[in-house]
């Protein structure tokens, strides 16, 4: 009688085992792109020379 409530036991076991996760489709997760900006060393040269430009044309047409 043990060792048929024992095989009882193992087959539950292992049959729990089997059905775990299911048969779900795979979650993949996007891939994270990470982007550098552009730089350019006239990048931060341009808003003051422009500013620059547009005082002197204020100051020459006084």
């Amino acid at each position: 009688m043990k060792k048929i409530v024992l095989a009882v036991a193992i087959t539950a076991i292992a049959a729990t085992a089997t059905y775990a996760g299911g048969m779900a489709e795979p979650v993949m997760e996007a891939p994270v792109i990470v982007e550098q900006a552009a730089s350019s060393s006239a990048g931060g040269l341009l808003l003051p020379l422009l500013l620059l430009v547009l005082v002197a044309a204020a100051v020459a047409n006084n």
